[in-house]
């Protein structure tokens, strides 16, 4: 970005073909981001600390460095027109760094909200929005009176720095609270109450700088030790439960003012009215809507160029029944018999080693109404 215009001039105009979209992290959303800008005459530079990042492979040009070297941020903030980021456990300090030189999107304050999972409870219950029950747990006492409060079985997260099960514990009965606390390494932590439910969702939506709002089909998410396993859309839920699933996350991204790609997880729990309660925030683009590539008039990486360059969303409409399977550590050996089976389309990350749990690729199948 030149140094003679403001960033907040920047902020308020389309970014036309051939302007550079800073994109923080390397793995595979920001490879896919870099892939989809790419389409548009959209220049990348990713930044990144790790050498092998699968972003680096298709992106025009990259920056290796910590995300806490700040002569290095203030360099590739001068070398773009607007930062957006892939995952959202960047510290504090560079978002507020990068901030003062360009655009970035969405912002800190989306950031900050749902890097920290109970600051997220808090801000989604004070919308008025169900959630689990939930317990602030900074010491061994305050996990007592959580459990004593909200019942077994429990679950322990850390606060901060978990995904795919990380950073988590299943309390089955108050004799377990030592080995819980010692799981997640006595981190601060909150304590949520198990909630029964029949299905997971999610609803992936986007928001641009102007407060529109144009959510996906809700689909619904399988999971296999506590990894994203399928996804299919459209869900099982009712046209009126999709239709309360899509306003709690428009009152979410109106709430942050968010701008750019969010998804909002969700459990169905079981009952006659079938109530909706909010899981998670994830502030970027997500597992759960890679269908869309195939399956959508616009993918949502597409959806989130758009929405941080100032560009018009695009339509979500689906292109017809969707299924995602992700591929996950050895599942990525079955590729030859994917590739050689119609309808199938194969998405590999560019990933060098395939360890247990580890995302190595997706594939999705697109069939008829």
């Amino acid at each position: 970005m030149s140094t003679s215009t403001p960033a907040n001039e920047t902020a308020m105009r389309m970014l036309p073909p051939g302007a550079t979209v800073g994109i923080l992290g390397g793995g595979q959303l920001g490879r896919m981001m870099a892939m989809a800008a790419a389409a548009y005459g959209l220049k990348t530079h990713i930044f990144a600390p790790d050498a092998d990042s699968p972003a680096f492979e298709v992106s025009g040009k990259h920056s290796l460095a910590g995300y806490d070297d700040e002569a290095a941020l203030v360099a590739f903030a001068a070398s773009v027109d607007v930062v957006t980021y892939e995952f959202e456990n960047i510290p504090a300090e560079s978002v507020d760094l990068l901030r003062r030189h360009v655009p970035l999107f969405p912002d800190h304050m989306a950031l900050a909200t749902t890097q920290d999972r109970l600051l997220e409870k808090r801000f989604v219950a004070a919308l008025g929005i169900p959630t689990a029950p939930f317990r602030d747990v900074a010491n061994r006492a305050d996990l007592a009176a959580g459990l004593a409060a909200l019942g077994t079985p429990a679950i322990l997260k850390t606060r901060r720095f978990g995904y795919d099960g990380k950073g988590q514990v299943k309390i089955e009965s108050a004799d377990d609270i030592d080995a819980a606390l010692a799981a997640i390494g006595h981190a601060p932590a909150i304590l949520e109450g198990f909630v029964p439910f029949e299905r997971e969702v999610s609803v992936v939506g986007a928001r641009d700088r102007a407060g529109g709002f144009a959510a996906y089909d809700v689909c619904e998410n399988v999971h296999r030790h506590h990894i994203l396993d399928t996804t299919t859309v459209p869900s099982a839920l009712s046209a009126a439960q999709c239709a309360k699933a899509v306003e709690a996350a428009k009152r979410i991204a109106d709430a942050l003012s968010y701008v750019g790609v969010l998804a909002v997880e969700m459990f169905v729990l079981a009952g006659d009215d079938s109530p909706i309660i909010v899981n998670e925030i994830a502030p970027r683009v997500h597992n759960s809507g890679h269908w869309t590539i195939e399956g959508a008039v616009t993918s949502q990486f597409a959806q989130h160029i758009r929405a941080v360059c100032g560009w018009p969303l695009g339509s979500t409409r689906r292109n017809g029944r969707v299924d995602m399977r992700n591929l996950i550590g050895a599942d990525i050996e079955a590729w030859a018999d994917i590739v050689a089976e119609p309808g199938l389309h194969l998405h590999l990350y560019g990933k060098t080693s395939a360890r247990p749990g580890r995302k190595m690729g997706h594939v999705t199948r697109v069939l008829p109404e």
